[in-house]
């Protein structure tokens, strides 16, 4: 059984080698489909991955707190979300107070109705993500280590000192290879800030939230620039496999303070980084099933190419089938014959596909800062979806092929 294998094998790849121009046009289609396919699935791999490292990069054991409800949305928020009362500090400090499970929290709050800059000398940097946070801020985020200077102090929050801690990506604007430590900057055209540490970039940030665009400065003093600004957030931090815990105290305190009917929806949300991958996931099954069901579309162009190139060398074929027949072959043994043929012709298109994406991906990688990678199962499952193309599609040519009359097929010019 196995010298059978090896012998249709070497009949297959006889025939490839002797129609090599036809053999490619035939698989054409298989190569883009499983090429779409993986070029998709590195690409999502590689920014899933960046996503997952962002979110986690905060503390895979803490919260966030807003009015408003997390993930993604699209134009203006519902209504329902919008007329939500804004959270207080106070309900912050009452979570600390209330909830055995927090072990650290910090609040910060944010003015949106300004199109904020800073300016240094020539250099401008509009709309930075500005807040004002409190001293603790780095001890709830994971991810907010210093590159440079310190953190401002409670003193300097008490007394509404114009300090600013800079994100790196805004350092580097404002200020180029230079050291930013002691330098003044000027914050929405108002008062000088003088910069007292920058912060590391935080693995796999992303998007217009991240820490390495941020500007902050002490929470009194944003109060005290922006005494209108009412939008404030809550991280907490959990004990050790508290999370959830964690959760349902703080969601039990705002529903009491927020005076939340017993069987209503809660007025604000309470999301951890594993809640926010999994939205994630949900997404980008939408995308990945989207590109499987365009893929496929290449795949069936390519099997219907093969079905047809196989039909056209069994007509070329008849005598040799005849030949092989008069000599004793089965017709399950010409089954077999054409059977190979076809998956080792779908099966070279799913590799020639394979190594291209591999070839573009790594220069994706070389050439750019996108973290495109090509998972094993994505491999293993293009090269058995070609295959199964070719085992689909040419079993009626195969068929066709086995069911020839020896007398008929030698006969044949």
């Amino acid at each position: 059984m196995a010298q059978d294998y090896r012998e249709n094998l070497k009949l297959a790849m006889d025939t490839l080698r002797a129609h090599k121009l036809r053999s490619f046009l035939a698989v054409f289609g298989v190569v883009i489909g499983v090429g779409v396919v993986m070029i998709v699935v590195a690409l999502i791999q590689g920014f899933r991955q960046n996503v997952v490292d962002s979110i986690s990069s905060f503390g895979a054991d803490t919260a966030f707190v807003s009015r408003f409800d997390q993930g993604p949305h699209v134009g203006r928020r519902p209504k329902e979300e919008r007329e939500r009362k804004p959270l207080k500090v106070e309900d912050g400090e009452a979570i600390r107070a209330s909830c055995p499970a927090v072990t650290g929290l910090t609040t910060w709050v944010q003015y949106w109705d300004v199109n904020h800059q800073v300016r240094y000398q020539g250099n401008i940097v509009n709309g930075p993500d500005f807040r004002g946070v409190e001293p603790n801020y780095p001890n709830v985020y994971a991810n907010a280590t210093l590159k440079e200077g310190r953190f401002f102090t409670e003193g300097e929050n008490d007394h509404r000192a114009d300090v600013t801690v800079l994100g790196e990506d805004t350092a580097k604007a404002l200020f180029g290879e230079l050291p930013a430590t002691g330098r003044d900057v000027l914050l929405d055209g108002g008062s000088n800030f003088r910069v007292i540490g920058v912060m590391n970039k935080p693995k796999g940030g992303f998007g217009a939230g991240d820490e390495d665009r941020r500007l902050l400065i002490p929470f009194q003093t944003f109060k005290k620039i922006y005494p209108a600004a009412y939008e404030i957030s809550i991280r907490f931090q959990a004990k050790t496999d508290q999370l959830d815990a964690a959760v349902d105290q703080a969601r039990e305190v705002l529903r009491r303070r927020r005076k939340v009917a017993y069987d209503a929806p809660d007025n604000f949300s309470i999301s951890t980084s594993q809640e926010q991958v999994q939205q994630f996931d949900e997404i980008v099954g939408m995308v990945v099933l989207a590109t499987f069901v365009i893929a496929s579309i290449g795949l069936l162009i390519g099997g219907v190419g093969v079905m047809n190139i196989m039909l056209v060398s069994v007509t070329e074929r008849t005598r040799e089938i005849g030949v092989r027949k008069a000599i004793g072959a089965r017709r399950r043994d010409i089954t077999m014959q054409f059977l190979f043929e076809a998956m080792t012709l779908t099966g070279m298109g799913g590799l020639i596909g394979v190594a291209m994406i591999e070839t573009i991906v790594a220069g994706i990688r070389q050439w750019t800062d996108w973290r495109a990678i090509v998972p094993m199962w994505a491999v293993i499952l293009a090269i058995s979806v070609s295959i199964s193309v070719g085992l689909i599609f040419g079993v009626w040519p195969a068929v066709k092929a086995s069911r020839l009359d020896p007398v008929e097929a030698l006969r044949y010019e």
